[in-house]
């Protein structure tokens, strides 16, 4: 039997002020989808990050959860500490860059954080937090190089436009050394090389050389 795809549309979290939580959100550039009221003081609220095909939803009677109880919400960049500057400067209280003492994922609240970004800049290893004004706690992680088998290997996913410019500048220095490593001959197939490497770079396949 076929598997039947099931993509991740919809997160809910807690809040006690659904305006303020309204405010904090947009404010911080994501999109506003709906704000839906309803009987009983029923009120439905989605948002949406820059580039998420999965959105947020908040409101009134729409879910029974603590507020500020979910944590660990990860938010994917490309660039960690472009992404830092570009929330504080609307109003998120950020923490500093991080990457953990263990190097694979990190450790709960604040423990085994280490200052800066991961020494390598290894994908996956860096780190930075924020909260909304309930206490839900939203993690930043930087990824440039999915791992093997994290994407399908029939088309790569590039969830926005930084995105794509991120993987067009990695090509580019990646086909400069390229292009010296063959004499230093312009390569009029450009286009199919850097597309060959970023189909490569998504699916965690042997990158071109």
């Amino acid at each position: 039997m076929k598997d039947v795809d099931m993509k991740l549309e919809v997160v809910v979290i807690p809040v006690s002020d659904v305006d303020r939580a309204k405010a904090f959100y947009t404010g911080l550039g994501w999109r506003l989808d709906a704000d839906v009221p309803g009987k009983d003081g029923f009120r439905v609220v989605q948002v949406t990050p820059p580039g998420s095909p999965c959105s947020v939803i908040f409101g009134s009677n729409v879910t029974s959860a603590v507020p500020g109880s979910a944590q660990g919400l990860h938010l994917i960049v490309s660039d960690i500490e472009m992404a830092h500057a570009a929330l504080a400067s609307h109003g998120a209280e950020m923490s500093s860059v991080f990457h953990d003492v263990g190097g694979v994922f990190h450790h709960q609240n604040t423990d085994g954080r280490l200052p800066g970004p991961h020494p390598s800049r290894a994908s996956y290893g860096s780190f930075a937090s924020f909260s909304d004004p309930d206490g839900n706690g939203w993690l930043l992680q930087e990824i440039t190089t999915r791992l093997p088998g994290r994407i399908e290997t029939n088309g790569a996913t590039l969830a926005s436009g930084s995105d794509l410019a991120a993987a067009l500048r990695r090509a580019a220095a990646a086909h400069g050394e390229h292009e010296k490593r063959n004499g230093g001959k312009h390569d009029d197939d450009w286009p199919d090389w850097y597309a060959a490497y970023i189909l490569a770079e998504q699916a965690g396949a042997d990158l071109p050389e």
